[in-house]
């Protein structure tokens, strides 16, 4: 009997028996409601949460409880559990939860649960058909996770064994079962019996008498799975370690040491004979891949006991398994590069554990130590392990250090037991990981490692570099984790060493422990914390902090101590000490410091710097223990802060923001479900006013923040605020509801929460769910970004009511309906997620969905009506496809159908029915082909798979308008711009195709996945190659990249389901796809393909991207021998290179191969054929082979050599594996590339009289890779060395490229022991002045010293001996850097040699050089010189470096040449030329003396370096406070300045240089000699260029003119009365910026407004603290009103910032507007700006001014004029918006409101207008004769109210204002 029936049996039989207790019957109605809703969910969290109730429930029942019920009632409750167990097979913790319910029934019935148990077993087991995969699994069941079922199982194991006998030869006969689940599961069984019945089959195995031919017959199959007859890799790896287990049964030692032996013989390439025990099988190695060593080795390492792994062989008694015998074994697998490498090194790791375990005894066997020094198993663990620290492999390094951890340990132990005090191994250790260059990231693992056993002492005294060395670490992306590691364990070790076996210890405080660390840590984190860098600062804050705090919590008090807050850099430092320390220690931060720090963290709160702010926040929200309520100030303070964070564009704070939030809340929460329990509890008199409140305040602040998201939801507020609100949303939801999500293991709300929900709904509050927020959410499902529609549906599926009410159901229908027919593919993407939405809030059904019974009803009615719509889309494509592509255009109801059918919860098979699917994909199959013959045109679509080029396909498309428009050809001018007609046509041919591809894909996949579960499938194998039909025309026949794309994505679904099938017809279909893919590589075309041979690499990648990764993907081995062998093939004679070669093609699908992520390590095997390849291809004479193999070698270069560096120091080329690493993985490359850089040198050599170039093609490649591994590395076999002779003779290349490439491959390739040797001999060959020489082979040698040097220089702390005599030979040519040198090229790179050597080289040297140099800049140039540039730039960076030389370089400006000149101002803004403190006067001082000189150049390029020159110093350095009188020049160049930003004369660039000058200027002059007209027109030029429209360079420019100028103007101005109109215009301007789409233009305004704060403060000597934009907006806007409130046009200002506010015409407008206009709507200037909050800024000041009336008559009269000249429009607008009266039901024309940005923000303009004129109506001065102030302030309310009640929720300004309420 079924579970449903026999639950329906058990529940009549207990409502018969009236004799079972009362208190019984209500427990087990309860419990069968939990079983049966565990049976019926799909989800398995839900599964295993129904079933733990259920043990509860079971668990309160007595065994004298369940004795009383009957019999036949007892039997029923057990069949119960055990159909549900057997239904729950698949998931074991399930099946274990219903086993504690069957063992508490055994207690009362043992017998009876044992029968029934054994019944349902020998139905599965011992019936007549053959073992299915649900039979298997079941059995495993039963072994596994049922007790009563290991009984049955010791009772019947010898009929399983024999069945299985009988079944696995089926299995292995058959191909399509061998690799499948059924082989890998039915080798599960075998393992288990033969660990959970050890005992049992010991017996059939080792005893004669007892020999059991079934289990041989095992034996004999498992060891066939293993020798490589089943390919899948986890089920080989299974069977080895089954076949283990087996000989671990072995009670003799002898006997199963003999086995194991035995079994070692796996690496035979020659049959051979297996004995275990009793038993013997053949062994046939059917492959050699090394996995079968593997197997063996892992199973042998995990299951064998100490007695099979210490045995010896028979004929050798001193040898050991574990060492003689598994070890070579592991060791060879180690060293060879095999498919699966990292499993390799678990079972290395394997191997050190079980040596460990097993060593005293060893040491008992060996007679001595296991691991002496030198000894060669120390040798060859270090070397193996050392080798592959840094591999490419995933998973390898991890293990390599696992390891040598292990490794470490074992040493340690056998120094103890030998009492080796000395312990030389690891001193040995510690110098070679000493010489390994910083960049290692092993470097820092292993002194992690070797820390516990050298201390840190010897560590740090050893490495004295370790604080510089880790700063550069965690300033690095893939070195940060292991450096922070490393920093956790030299403190943790610091505190052991403090704190363990000294005597002195005991007396050590904290606070004394804190100050050793801080004695030697302090000043390193201290510099961590306040660094630039983003990544060395987040590493400090979120690894370096907290570990510090872990282990020494007092050490906040040194960190607080050594910084200022309002120091520049120290405020984010403090805040995270603080924070972390609170999250560490969970001691409250508010008490240290005097109590300062909650006035400290307000200003961090406010500051303009995200990650400050952020970091302020987690401070404020975060704390260890979630019942720590938050305080009264907390929440306050957060309340302040969330209003001002919800448009920051950083994803990132978005998220943090949200974190934090959801911290606090889970505070809140189970801080108030805390003190509800303690009221329950102990509860005292005093103590209930206080708990209430405190309960009532934490309720309400969740309450203001479950209302804050749905005020900025509207239509018209940006994109950031909307995600951040919707974040808030959720967490508020997630956090305060009942709602229990099953896709997430943590993050649940607890069960009692119910308790605080009521708490807070008898106030009134928490109404989450109410019908106006389900509006709004509903509204943003029609936003114009995907992810706030994505967020809201999520909202409405997971949270609100299951249901929509039918009004809103009939309305969404319409819309959804009209939005998949929009030609808009965003328009049409929002229709279909509202199909999605509606299909899961399944509310409503319509007269068909009665129809289809036995399925869910609604699902299967919307399929059918988007089937009907489809056909309906087809049919008008075939007629009129110009008519389709605007009006039907496939793609919306395509899209519709892929989110109803896959995104839904239930069952495809409860949704489709085979006539349904034969129709959709007949109609995917026609709608296909006619897109591509639109495409096509008049070219047929044949097989050839030769696509149409994009010119053809604009000619088809084209010829199509043209005739469906009736029109003939196309006349006149050809239009190179795309119509909008062709527009239309193209996207709804691509975008089609694109949702086809991804719709089928995803359809069988999931119809394959759950076919596994069923007998009958609603595709057939035809339908499945009608299916792949349609993805072959579409990677093959299009080529517009968006529709193979994203038909990529579900042909790779298709492929992998079909890959994974048990039915071998099924798999057989990609293969056969695959092998007429390449097929169409080899076919020569007839036309050009380009565009990397469009789709048909992508089809192949798919195909096998899809092979499953676990087995040895023989198609990728095929497919890359093929493709290779077709790149081989040679060009014919006379080949065409207008069309596709297949070679050409054949090397980018390589290319496709080698880039896909699906792939990913898999293609690392094929690496050194495929470089030999693509090297050796360079030399084609065919260009776009040569274009080719070079994308291929970039692509392969990248995948070989891993994670790239993203430090400074490394350079943005390096990355992270060394050449030693390299050449260790890819061994075949080694040679290769040698002989090709020898033959380019020896053919450098041979012609060395030839004065023409020649290159080798594969020369710069190599070069290039050979430049990219990271240098510094020791090579300790000396296999580099070899390179170093060709990279030596290369620097003679007259090609500049390749010495400059030489140079930096050599610098990577010389080991650290070989710098001073490599330089001694290229400064040896450095020539004299009289000497004949080479300039080429002389400027290579000198950059290979300089890269060398520069290495060298980097990794000793001083300079050598070697190193000594360098610099004598680098002084001694001199020459080289005069003018007898005269190559420009070898000067500059020879000053880059002695700037390397500077801080050693003599002073008299350096003078010489120097002296030289300037003459030499000072001397006019004879003609264009090559490289003159460069060796000027070369001259002034080394020149500025020294103050002396750098001031008299500048003192000569003038006298340079345009080309000196313009690399010295250069130099100033890119080299750093201001880093000499004292050069910034001198620079300033010069630069305006030049200025005028500087304007009038003809070179624009100088004009601009010149100016930006000027900005640099004078920021640095402001202007000396010196008169313009004296200075008259000045004024003339203002003038200049001003006229050239008037009339626009140069580019952007330059004029905002030119603005930034001309507001230096204006700043210092005093107020008496500013001219109005100079200021006007400054102004006015900053009123230009604010707006929107104009460049963000000019926009910036205007931000920093307000900074410079703008800010000092207003200091002075508003002492004086005379020029208030100018402080108005440029505060206004200051708004407009702080509204712009530009981060850093608003940052600049802020900073603009904090220097207007400082000065109305007069607090000019603290440093400036910049305050957050959404701060310094209100700050602005008060600041205008306190200087501006009687200024003429303060009012203008303030309104201009408002939105307009005519509502009835926008409402006539949306009544008139009908469809799309066109296919892309035209973006705002701005789209950050946000009219509705703007509004909500701009309000409280309106009101002031209305308030401030009646303190000046001239701004009553502004007022009054205003109010009566708007009062008869805004009282229309009230009117009609009043009259809007929203029906009770949701309708279309409300619901296009709702959605309409325009109708929003015309409403806050109006609802501000008339909040202020309401005001004004009710001053002492206001125009009451104008109306009625009551009746305007009840049609404000009126209006208010009606709106929020529908879907409109506004800021809370408004509502404030509509009661009232509104401070002023």
């Amino acid at each position: 009997m079924s579970f449903e029936s026999l639950l329906t049996s058990l529940q009549e039989c207990l409502n018969l028996d009236a004799a079972a207790p009362e208190t019984v019957g209500q427990i087990l109605r309860r419990l069968f409601n939990k079983l049966s809703e565990s049976s019926r969910s799909k989800v398995k969290r839900c599964k295993e949460r129904c079933l733990e109730e259920a043990v509860q429930l079971l668990r309160q029942t007595s065994a004298a409880q369940l004795r009383a019920l009957q019999d036949d009632q007892l039997l029923l409750l057990v069949r119960l559990l055990i159909s549900l167990q057997l239904e729950l097979v698949c998931i074991s913790t399930a099946c274990r939860k219903v086993d504690q319910m069957l063992q508490h029934l055994a207690e009362v019935d043992h017998q009876l649960v044992f029968r029934e148990t054994l019944q349902s077993f020998h139905s599965v087991v011992h019936s007549d058909q053959v073992l299915s995969l649900e039979d298997l699994q079941k059995a495993c069941m039963f072994l596994e996770d049922s007790a009563v079922g290991r009984e049955v199982w010791r009772e019947s194991y010898v009929s399983v064994l024999k069945k299985l006998s009988l079944f696995l030869p089926v299995v292995l006969r058959d191909e399509s079962l061998r690799d499948g689940p059924l082989c890998y599961t039915a080798v599960k069984v075998c393992l288990q019996i033969f660990q959970l019945l050890s005992s049992e089959v010991a017996h059939l195995v080792w005893e004669q008498n007892h020999r059991e031919p079934a289990v041989q017959d095992i034996l004999q199959a498992l060891v066939d799975i293993i020798l490589g007859q089943c390919s899948s890799r986890d089920t080989r790896l299974l069977a080895g370690t089954a076949v283990a287990m087996l000989i671990n049964t072995a009670e003799e030692r002898k006997a199963g040491g003999a086995a194991a032996w035995g079994l070692l013989q796996v690496s035979l390439q020659e049959p051979w004979q297996l004995s275990v025990g009793v038993l013997q099988v053949r062994c046939d190695p059917a492959v050699q891949d090394g996995l079968g060593r593997l197997a063996v080795c892992r199973g042998l390492l995990t299951c064998c006991g100490p007695h099979i792994l210490l045995s010896s062989r028979l004929d050798a008694t001193q040898t050991c398994l574990l060492l003689e015998g598994l070890f070579p074994l592991v060791y060879t697998l180690c060293e060879e590069k095999l498919d699966c490498h990292y499993l390799a090194f678990e079972v290395l790791t394997l191997w050190l554990r079980r040596v460990k375990e097993c060593v005293p005894d060893l040491w008992e066997t060996r007679g001595g130590r296991l691991l002496p020094d030198s000894s060669r198993l120390q040798q060859q663990l270090t070397h193996i392990i050392w080798t592959n620290a840094e591999s490419p492999v995933g998973g390898v390094p991890e293990f390599a250090n696992n390891a040598f951890i292990q490794l470490l340990t074992l040493y340690k132990m056998d120094c103890e037991q030998f009492s080796d005090s000395k312990r030389t191994f690891y001193s040995t250790l510690l110098q070679r990981v000493m010489k390994l260059p910083w960049e290692a990231k092993a470097k820092y693992h292993r002194l992690c490692a070797l820390l516990p056993h050298l201390g840190t002492c010897r560590v740090l005294d050893g490495y004295s570099e370790v604080s510089s060395h880790l700063l550069k670490c965690l300033s690095t992306n893939h070195l940060s984790p292991c450096a922070s590691e490393l920093y956790k364990c030299l403190v943790q070790q610091q505190r052991r060493e403090l704190c363990g076996g000294l005597e002195e210890s005991a007396s050590l405080s904290e606070l004394d422990l804190a100050r050793h660390w801080a004695s030697r840590w302090q000043p390193f984190l201290h510099e961590a914390l306040m660094s630039e860098a983003t990544l060395l600062l987040n590493s400090s804050s979120s690894h370096l902090l907290p570990c510090t705090f872990q282990v020494f919590p007092s050490a906040v008090d040194p960190l607080l101590a050594s910084l200022d807050p309002r120091e520049p850099g120290h405020l984010h430092a403090w805040v995270c000490v603080l924070s972390s320390y609170r999250a560490v220690t969970g001691c409250s931060p508010w008490s240290l410091q005097r109590g300062s720090t909650l006035e400290t963290l307000q200003l961090a709160l406010g500051s303009a710097d995200d990650k400050i702010r952020l970091a302020a926040l987690s401070l404020l929200c975060c704390s260890p223990k979630t019942r720590d309520a938050p305080t009264t100030e907390e929440m306050t303070i957060l309340r302040e802060f969330i209003p001002q964070n919800l448009n920051c564009e950083s994803s990132s704070f978005r998220q943090h923001l949200q974190a934090g939030v959801r911290k606090f809340l889970v505070r809140i929460r189970d801080g108030c479900l805390a003190r509800i329990r303690g009221a329950k509890g102990k509860e005292k008199r005093n103590d209930v006013h206080e708990r209430t409140r405190n309960i009532v305040e934490q309720i309400e602040f969740v309450e203001w923040l479950g209302q804050l998201p749905y005020s900025y939801l509207a239509p018209g507020h940006s994109y950031q605020r909307k995600k951040t609100v919707l974040l808030l949303l959720s967490a508020v939801l997630e956090t305060c509801t009942d709602t229990w999500s099953p896709d997430r293991k943590k993050g649940q709300p607890p069960a009692n929460i119910g308790t605080l929900i009521n708490c807070a709904r008898q106030r009134g509050l928490w109404d989450f769910f109410s019908r106006t927020k389900q509006l709004v959410l509903i509204s943003c499902l029609e936003d114009s970004t995907n992810e706030i529609r994505e967020l809201s549906s999520g909202l409405l599926l997971r949270f609100f009511p299951p249901s929509f009410p039918d009004d809103i159901t009939e309305v969404l229908i319409e819309r959804a309906k009209q939005l998949v027919c929009s030609p808009r593919v965003q328009e049409a993407q929002m229709g279909a997620l509202m199909m999605k939405v509606l299909v899961q809030k399944s509310g409503h059904q319509c007269g068909d969905c009665r129809l289809s019974s036995g399925r869910d009803p609604e699902p299967f009615c919307v399929v059918r009506v988007l089937l009907g719509e489809l056909e309906e889309h087809y049919q008008t494509a075939k007629t009129n496809m110009m008519l389709a592509a605007r009006t039907k255009p496939i793609h919306g109801v395509l899209c519709a159908l892929q989110r109803s059918l896959l995104e839904a919860p239930n069952q495809i098979y409860d949704t489709l029915s085979t006539g349904v699917m034969d129709k959709m994909l007949g109609l995917l199959e026609s709608i296909s082909l006619l897109l591509l013959v639109v495409l096509y045109g008049d070219r047929e679509a044949d097989e050839n798979y030769a696509p149409p080029s994009f010119c053809e396909m604009g000619n088809a498309i084209s010829s199509l308008i043209s005739q469906q428009s009736g029109g003939g050809g196309a006349d006149g001018e050809e239009c190179i711009l795309l119509s909008e007609e062709h527009s239309l046509v193209l996207t709804c041919c691509w975008v089609s195709l694109k949702e086809i591809g991804i719709l089928l894909g995803s359809l069988v996949e999931k119809i394959l996945t759950e076919t596994k579960q069923r007998t009958e499938c609603l595709l057939t194998k035809q339908d499945l190659w009608r299916a792949s039909k349609v993805f072959k025309d579409i990677l093959l026949k299009c080529r517009h990249w968006g529709a193979v794309e994203g038909c990529c994505i579900g042909f790779t679904k298709f492929c992998s389901s079909l890959l994974s099938s048990p039915d071998p017809q099924l798999k057989d279909i990609p293969t056969q796809i695959l092998k007429e893919g390449l097929q169409v590589v080899r076919c020569p075309r007839s036309a050009s393909v380009t565009r990397r041979a469009a789709g048909l690499p992508m089809l192949i990648l798919c195909v096998l991207s899809a092979e499953e990764a676990s087995k040895a993907r023989p198609l990728l081995a095929s497919s890359m021998e093929a493709l290779m062998d077709t790149a081989k093939t040679p060009l014919d004679e006379n080949w065409d290179q207008t069309v596709d070669l297949p070679q050409v093609c054949a090397v980018h699908t390589l290319q496709a191969l080698v880039r896909g992520a699906g792939l990913g390590a898999a293609v690392l095997q094929f690496a050194p054929a495929v470089v030999i390849l693509s090297l050796t291809l360079l030399s084609s004479p065919c260009w776009a082979m040569r274009n080719a193999a070079l994308q291929l070698y970039s692509s392969l270069c990248s995948r070989m050599l891993g994670q790239r560096s993203c430090s400074e120091e490394a350079g943005p080329t390096q990355h992270s594996m060394s050449p030693a690493a390299f050449f260790f993985h890819y061994p075949a490359l080694q040679p290769f590339l040698l002989g090709q850089l020898g033959e380019a040198a020896q053919d450098l050599q041979g012609r060395s009289s030839q004065a023409r170039l020649h290159l080798q093609p594969s020369l710069y490649p190599i070069l290039t890779l050979l430049a990219q591994l990271q240098p510094g590395a020791q090579d300790p076999s000396e296999t580099l060395l070899d390179f170093l002779g060709p990279l030596l003779q290369l620097s003679a290349s007259p090609i500049y490229s390749v010495r400059v490439k030489a140079s930096k491959a050599l610098a990577a390739v010389t080991p650290p022991s070989q710098y001073t040797h490599i330089l001694v001999r290229l400064t040896s060959q450095l020539p004299r002045p009289q000497e004949s020489y080479s300039n080429n082979q002389l400027h290579g040698r000198l950059l290979q010293i300089r890269a060398v040097l520069d290495r060298a220089v980097c990794t000793d702390s001083g300079l050598s001996g070697g190193l000594h005599e360098v610099l004598s030979r680098v002084q001694t040519s001199l020459w080289l850097g005069t003018g007898a040198q005269s190559c420009p090229l070898v000067r500059a790179v020879y000053l880059g040699v002695v700037d390397s050597l500077r801080k050693d080289s003599c002073e008299n040297f350096l003078s010489q050089l120097s002296d030289s140099l300037i003459h030499e800049l000072r001397t006019p140039q004879q003609g264009l010189q090559l490289g003159l540039s460069s060796f000027h730039q070369e001259v002034i960076h080394f020149l500025t470096a020294d103050l002396t030389w750098a001031c008299k370089i500048w003192e000569n400006f003038a006298t340079f040449s345009l080309d000196v000149r313009l690399s010295l101002v250069v130099s100033v803004t890119e080299r750093g030329g201001l880093q000499q403190t004292g050069l910034k006067g001198v620079i300033g001082k010069l630069l305006q003396l030049n200025l005028k000189e500087a304007l009038l150049n003809d070179s624009m390029e100088y004009r601009t370096a010149f100016l930006a020159a000027l900005v640099v110093v004078t920021t640095a350095s402001p202007f000396p406070p010196s008169s313009p009188s004296a200075e008259p020049f000045l004024s003339e160049c203002l003038d200049l300045l001003l006229t050239d930003l008037e009339e626009q004369k140069g580019g952007p660039e330059f004029l905002s240089q030119a603005l930034n000058v001309a507001s230096l200027l204006l700043s210092p002059w005093p107020d008496s000699s500013l001219k109005l007209s100079k200021l006007q027109c400054w102004c006015g030029i900053l009123e230009d260029q604010r707006a929107p429209d104009a460049p963000e360079v000019l926009r910036l420019a205007c931000g920093e003119a307000l900074c410079v100028a703008g800010a000092p103007l207003i200091g002075t101005l508003r002492e004086q009365t005379t020029l208030p109109a100018v402080i108005l215009r440029l505060m206004n301007t200051g708004l407009y910026l702080l509204q712009d789409q530009s981060q850093q233009v608003r940052l600049k305004a802020a900073c603009f407004t904090s220097l207007l704060r400082r000065v109305r403060r007069g607090d000019n000597q603290r440093s400036l603290c910049i305050v957050h934009v959404n701060q310094a907006l209100p700050l602005l806007l008060e600041l205008l009103l306190e200087e501006c409130w009687e200024t003429p046009g303060t009012l203008e200002v303030l309104l201009s910032h408002l939105p307009q506010s005519d509502v009835r015409s926008v409402l006539g407008e949306g009544s008139a507007a009908g469809g799309c206009a066109s296919l892309y709507e035209q973006d705002e200037a701005n789209v950050f700006a946000e009219p509705s909050v703007m509004s909500a800024h701009v309000l409280p000041y309106l009101l002031q001014m209305a308030e401030r009336s009646s303190q000046s008559s001239a701004l009553a009269q502004t007022l009054n004029s205003w109010a009566e000249e708007n009062t008869a429009q805004l009282l229309d607008n009230l009117a009609a918006c009043k009259k809007l009266q929203p029906a009770e039901t949701l309708t279309s024309s409300w619901l296009a409101l709702l959605t309409d940005p325009r109708f929003h923000s015309s409403l806050c303009g109006l609802l501000t207008r008339a909040a202020f004129f309401l005001r004004l109506l009710k001053t002492p001065a206001g125009t009451r004769h104008l109306c009625d102030p009551s009746s305007v302030h009840k049609h404000f309310q009126d209006v208010c109210g009606l709106l929020s009640q529908n879907g409109v929720h506004f800021p809370p300004a408004f509502t404030a204002a509509a009661a009232g309420e509104l401070p002023l």
